[in-house]
């Protein structure tokens, strides 16, 4: 079956309309307070900890907790837990370990992006580390924000019949304005809104739908253990269909999103960075553990329910069990409210991604090359300007360029910008000798290896989200032994 929305299209239309404008709103007002370049592109690294760390939760999981990983345990059962352990313990790590030493780092170099304190930190090539950076992360994520673009249209053509084309536009009037006024601040505190309302649904969603099946009739099952017992024994195994290899395979493949949340997703590590002082980075660190932990539980538990609502061949498409399964559960309006949170955190991914990008790109890029500043013209004044181009480009790129071209591309993202750079910044953390030369020959080393991995079909033997973090590793561990200067009294 389909997802139907007759009689509560309506409502749901009414809920989001309401609740975008607001959110738009919200975001321009958070802009009035934008005064400089550095406020722009990194908040003044001004950040309380709470609006760090659940800016840092939406932008990193939206889409992902509440379709993506509810839909994979809606087809596969509990295997899916392999990939679940693997995030959630990366995220962990990443605040428990990484998130203050982040923080603490781009307040001693005095950076205000992402490639910015890997140039400053590993000095010896800092100019050709900053470039390769830069246009390495602004390239991928270009068609990234395209990409989100699409997936925003087809969102709301699947649930309103809205032409794809239009949805791309609607998509992108909501963004576009406050990201441009407001910059890194109207994106974080309009992520604070998605991940309260996002946190609330993979909370309410799971209590609520155990108790509806467990007293309504008519179910497939009556509990999530009797759902997973009748769909069949590959939905109660830890390694599906899998044995010997095979099972290990299917476990790496699950944890390997581990590698992509130590400090490689740039969208991700400027919320540390931007964190206001070390105390506000230990708040930081405990709501983002805490929300992680209850997200994941939640959307695996609301995959799993989808079982028992619909049976394991209910739904035509797997990743539209979350809206299904509120739409079963709650009253219109209510179920309204969680969905129109979840479309919105799933189509606003792409402010934080616009924002990094034009920030990557004025500020390491554009801006070293205005020589002769015009008088008058401030980096405030050109960041929004980059802004408003890279989103106008990434739109036209959306309409007009094939949509596996793009989903290609965007797939690149987490092994290569992930696993890479990863790499980079737990080498630039951790160990003194690490240096410009290693550092620049890691990135295009990572990046080389995973387009060429993936565009040789071997993804599907072993993905390159392992591969790529553990060739980058040698690469950054021998790079450094070869160019670490022996005069050196580090």
């Amino acid at each position: 079956m389909d997802v139907v929305f007759s009689g509560n299209k309506f409502d749901l239309l009414v809920v989001m309309v309401i609740y975008l404008v607001l959110l738009v709103l919200w975001g321009v007002y958070q802009g009035r307070k934008v005064k400089t370049g550095e406020d722009f592109s990194i908040g003044g690294r001004n950040l309380p900890g709470w609006a760090a760390a659940l800016s840092e939760r939406a932008t990193g999981e939206s889409s992902w907790a509440l379709l993506g990983l509810p839909g994979a345990a809606y087809a596969t059962g509990i295997i899916e837990i392999w990939t679940a352990i693997g995030c959630v313990t990366g995220i962990i790590t990443t605040w428990a370990v990484l998130s203050w030493r982040l923080r603490n780092e781009a307040e001693k170099y005095n950076v205000s992006t992402f490639t910015d304190y890997i140039a400053k930190r590993n000095s010896d090539l800092s100019k050709w580390v900053r470039v390769v950076s830069s246009f390495t992360i602004v390239f991928f994520f270009f068609f990234y924000v395209g990409a989100q673009f699409l997936g925003g249209g087809k969102t709301l053509f699947t649930m309103f019949g809205l032409k794809p084309e239009y949805g791309m536009l609607v998509t992108a009037l909501v963004i576009i304005p406050y990201t441009i006024y407001g910059g890194f601040r109207s994106v974080v505190y309009t992520d604070v809104i998605q991940a309260i309302i996002m946190i609330i649904t993979l909370i309410v969603g799971p209590v609520v739908g155990i108790y509806y099946i467990s007293s309504h009739d008519g179910m497939f099952a009556n509990s999530v253990f009797s759902a997973l017992s009748q769909a069949g024994s590959s939905y109660t195994s830890l390694f599906g269909a899998g044995e010997g290899f095979t099972a290990g395979v299917i476990i790496m493949s699950g944890f390997s999103w581990f590698f992509g949340y130590l400090g490689g997703q740039p969208q991700l590590t400027t919320r540390f960075m931007a964190i206001k002082d070390f105390e506000q980075a230990k708040k930081a660190r405990n709501i983002g553990i805490l929300w992680t932990l209850f997200a994941y539980l939640g959307a695996l538990t609301l995959g799993w329910i989808g079982i028992a609502i619909f049976g394991p061949t209910g739904l035509s498409d797997r990743e539209f069990v979350m809206p299904a399964v509120l739409l079963k559960i709650f009253p219109p309006y209510i179920a309204a409210i969680l969905i129109t949170g979840a479309i919105a955190a799933m189509i606003s991914t792409a402010d934080s991604l616009l924002i990094l990008s034009a920030t990557e790109l004025y500020e390491n890029i554009i801006k070293p090359l205005r020589k002769n500043k015009e008088k008058g013209k401030s980096d405030l004044y050109y960041s929004r300007v980059v802004t408003a181009l890279i989103a106008i480009v990434a739109l036209f790129a959306a309409y007009f360029s094939p949509s596996n071209l793009i989903f290609t591309l965007v797939s690149y993202v987490w092994a290569g910008i992930g696993g890479t750079f990863s790499v980079v910044i737990l080498f630039s953390l951790f160990w003194k000798r690490f240096n410009g030369k290693s550092a620049l020959v890691t990135i295009v080393t990572g990046m080389l290896f995973t387009i060429i991995w993936i565009s040789s079909g071997m993804e599907e033997v072993v993905t390159s989200r392992i591969l790529t973090f553990f060739v980058a590793l040698v690469t950054a561990y021998v790079s450094t032994l070869i160019f670490y200067p022996k005069t050196s009294n580090n």
